[in-house]
């Protein structure tokens, strides 16, 4: 394992975080869990990044301060890719790219141009912690093409998960959680039969991407495949540790 870190995680600030995603940052395969990697991670809590300017009303003001301090990790610490906490971040990916001279990889959702290939001209799924939210601006700002054929399922109607956004106080009831997952996807597949794919937006869900594999029959693309993929390019991993590292 490397000493240095070459990829920082920029993460919402301490403090403004539900309490519910809390609870899932301790499973393994959750983004924001140093266990998740096995390798350095150098992880960093932006002022300001929360479920608000992130998700509901994306801030120019937090954009400026991720620039600023993404650029201080490259200049400073050496980093050699920066990647976020946040699928949404996805609205921001063009200008973080730009500012900074190392791969900038926001969301998962950069990766529906390489599934789209994959699989022709099927459907992809893409599950997302709110479908509401989730528009054409970020998906724009990842290259996925208007054309692309895209079935979102959005979780913010599932009781338990939607105290991210009502009731970030609240704690999940974790098998509560897993179930609506689960439900959510099995729906999803039942109402887009021909489903080539399944992409998850959340960087909250690959621990249970293993679960949705087998309840639905699909390749599951996911943020660790992401990462895993850029740790993969810096010399980070190898392919017999990234299956210990995709192993959720």
């Amino acid at each position: 394992m490397n000493e240095k870190p070459k990829i920082a995680i920029l993460r919402w600030e301490e403090g403004r975080v539900p309490m519910g995603l809390l609870q899932l940052e301790n499973l393994p395969g959750n983004s924001t869990n140093p266990a998740s990697y096995p390798f350095e991670v150098r992880m960093i809590h932006v002022e300001g990044a929360c479920t608000e300017t992130v998700i509901t009303n994306p801030s120019q003001k937090l954009l400026q301060g991720m620039i600023e301090i993404a650029r201080r990790l490259v200049e400073e610490e050496g980093i050699q890719a920066i990647t976020t906490s946040c699928g949404f971040n996805a609205v921001f990916q063009t200008e973080l790219s730009k500012a900074v001279p190392v791969p900038v990889f926001t969301s998962a959702l950069l990766q529906i141009p390489f599934i789209k290939n994959l699989i022709g001209d099927r459907p992809i799924g893409v599950l997302t912690a709110n479908g509401k939210a989730l528009t054409r601006k970020h998906f724009t700002a990842c290259g996925v093409d208007k054309d692309t054929d895209l079935h979102v399922m959005g979780l913010e109607g599932a009781p338990q998960w939607n105290k991210i956004f009502t009731n970030p106080d609240e704690m999940f009831e974790a098998e509560l959680v897993e179930q609506e997952i689960l439900e959510e996807v099995k729906q999803g597949v039942k109402n887009c039969p021909n489903m080539g794919a399944i992409l998850l937006e959340c960087t909250d869900l690959p621990p249970f991407r293993r679960k949705i594999q087998e309840a639905t029959g699909l390749p599951v693309f996911d943020f660790s495949s992401m990462m895993s993929m850029v740790a993969a390019a810096l010399g980070e991993v190898s392919l017999v540790e990234i299956s210990t590292f995709m192993g959720s």
